[in-house]
């Protein structure tokens, strides 16, 4: 029964999440590989056959990028249409803040290029409060690419009194992200130390604007939690976030990509981090990390085909974005993947060779062995038509033979019959010549002997049975 209600809590789970995803047009925008999978991973359901068809929508995502960046480019290029034609100076701002937005986190030297440009558009324009918006959109970008010194910088030169209200928030938002990256990356205790205490200033000032159901006030507290290993409650702040933001949108990339730290195993990291880097993918974001992280844990678990497709893909995208920061934590990754899929590279290669050649050697053995073979099949095959030949002439003798034999039998017969024949005609010629010399028959005896007719009778008899003896079926 528990089991019925789990299965049937779920499906009224999808339901819901799907009529929303449908209204929202989020399968017009070719979602559809892994909506699904999405669901299955928001109900913790997710299977590891779920984790493999995961990997093969990330890869054709990467597959995929090549086309984003078209559309990307496409709308840069109406932004720089719609530029052209724009008459104000205002409206020339406006535009390239738009553009500035395009270019944020796609391609860092021309988005400064557009900042900069409207910071003399700004002062042409002699508005206060759009050179310090500029200004704050600049340092925004300079924190994003790992220049915290220099952001922090920029932030001092402000003054804070005639900031305004709208300005503020940002303003403080940069302080406190430059300040917490600081605290981050910076090796020195006492640095390390002075950074944080500031950054925590700069959060509570930051708390008094924002309402506590605010994505950004959650994720204060998301990090406070994660920072003091409150991890489950860190969860549960992370799942209010999520709620809160569009699927597949840049701050979508973000909440999962710091939900990836919220876990120890792996499986629940790269769920995550996938996630996170469809969405990074899809909007064309070269300032990423979500596929470094997953490079990275690939190559833990020895599977350097991911590790390396994923880091070179990482790098790629640095490179085009041309942040430094980003660069540099990819290269303290790139040289390991490399090598250990190089090495590996040049085992199977070796592997490989040496497969070939016992191949070659075999196929080598095997061609001579069937030029043996045939050799010997045709050798055997001439000895059997000699022995065939040898047969048939030996037929054909004992065939021959075989009528001679028939043939003298025959006449031995024949003959045989003639002597028998001529011995009763002998006693038959004695019998009548002696009943002529009792019956004084002397005269007619005489006649008897000079007459051919007894002679002429027994050659006939004599050519008849030698005929049929032996040339009347022989001849």
């Amino acid at each position: 029964m528990e089991a019925i209600i789990t299965i049937v809590g779920f499906l009224g789970s999808v339901k819901t999440t799907l009529s929303r995803l449908f209204k929202n047009n989020y399968v017009d925008r070719g979602y559809k590989p892994f909506i699904l999978l999405f669901f299955i991973i928001s109900n913790n359901s997710f299977s590891d056959n779920s984790l493999d068809s995961l990997y093969t929508i990330l890869n054709q995502e990467m597959i995929n990028s090549v086309a984003y960046n078209k559309t990307k480019e496409l709308r840069i290029a109406n932004l720089n249409i719609e530029l052209e034609n724009s008459k104000s100076l205002k409206d020339q701002y406006e535009k390239r803040k738009k553009l500035i937005d395009e270019y944020q986190y796609y391609n860092l030297n021309k988005a400064i290029e557009n900042i900069e440009i409207n910071l003399t558009l700004a002062k042409q324009i002699d508005d206060l409060n759009l050179n310090t918006k500029t200004l704050l959109k600049f340092t925004q970008l300079l924190i994003s690419s790992g220049q915290y010194k220099e952001s922090i910088d920029i932030l001092n030169q402000l003054n804070k009194n005639i900031i305004s209200e709208d300005n503020i928030i940002q303003y403080y938002k940069n302080y406190a992200d430059g300040y917490s990256r600081l605290s981050y990356y910076t090796i020195a205790n006492d640095s390390k130390n002075k950074y944080f205490n500031l950054y925590n200033t700069y959060k509570d000032s930051l708390v008094t604007y924002f309402d506590k159901n605010s994505e950004f006030y959650l994720d204060l507290e998301e990090k406070k939690f994660r920072d003091n290993g409150q991890i489950a409650d860190a969860l549960t702040i992370n799942d209010q976030r999520l709620k809160l933001v569009n699927e597949f949108s840049r701050q979508y990339s973000i909440i999962r990509f710091e939900r990836s730290f919220l876990y120890s195993g792996a499986k629940n990291r790269k769920i995550n981090l996938i996630l996170s880097a469809i969405s990074d993918i899809r909007l064309s974001i070269k300032d990423n990390a979500s596929l470094t992280d997953l490079a990275k844990i690939s190559f833990q678990e020895n599977d350097l085909d991911k590790a390396y497709r994923y880091i070179n893909f990482s790098y790629e995208d640095a490179e085009f974005y041309n942040s430094l920061h980003r660069k540099t934590i990819i290269s303290s990754t790139l040289p390991l993947i490399t090598r250990a899929y190089e090495s590996r590279s040049i085992i199977q290669k070796n592997e490989l060779e040496k497969l070939l050649f016992i191949s070659v050697t075999l196929g080598f053995i095997l061609l001579i062995s069937l030029l043996l073979i045939y050799k010997q099949v045709k050798r055997i095959s001439k000895t059997s038509n000699q022995l065939k030949h040898a047969n048939n002439n030996l037929t054909k003798i004992y065939d021959k033979l075989s009528n001679s034999d028939r043939i003298k039998e025959r006449y031995l017969g024949t003959f045989l019959n003639l002597y028998s024949d001529y011995i009763n005609h002998l006693d038959m010629y004695r019998k009548m010549v002696r009943n002529h010399i009792t019956s004084n028959k002397y005269k007619a005896l005489l006649d008897l002997t000079k007459s051919k007719q007894i002679k002429d009778n027994e050659l006939k008899i004599f050519y008849k049975n030698l005929m049929n003896g032996g040339y009347g079926k022989f001849g």
